[in-house]
């Protein structure tokens, strides 16, 4: 039990802040700010493949319809991948988000006044 001279009387804990002290705090401008690093490059990595597919379909039409095989053409290998790339991308989110940002949400909101 904590008396008078307790340092859980005398001041805040870090478990007695509010949730505009938690929302201002520096914890958690750094974790939003990395939050939108991760997505950005993710993004612009989906984005680069994705329109990167459909420029070469459209500027370099003969290199596509290479044939593979008897009926396969170059780009239904290209579109396959465009598609595991995305969601590899997805993967790697989750992958940091479950290891990085989750716990640090976490650690925040356990520092909110109950």
């Amino acid at each position: 039990m904590a008396n008078a001279t307790s340092p859980l009387v005398k001041g805040k804990s870090s478990a007695d802040k509010t949730v505009h002290e938690v929302i201002n705090s520096h914890d958690f401008k750094m974790l939003v700010a990395k939050r939108w690093s991760v997505s950005m490059v993710l993004l612009a990595a989906l984005f680069i493949t994705y329109y990167g597919f459909i420029l070469l379909i459209a500027e370099n039409r003969e290199w596509m319809s290479q044939k593979i095989g008897e009926t396969t053409t170059l780009a239904i290998p290209l579109g396959v991948a465009v598609i595991v790339i995305a969601f590899v991308l997805t993967a790697i989110y989750v992958a940091w988000a479950n290891a990085s940002y989750d716990p640090e949400v976490e650690r925040l909101k356990g520092q909110l006044k109950q």
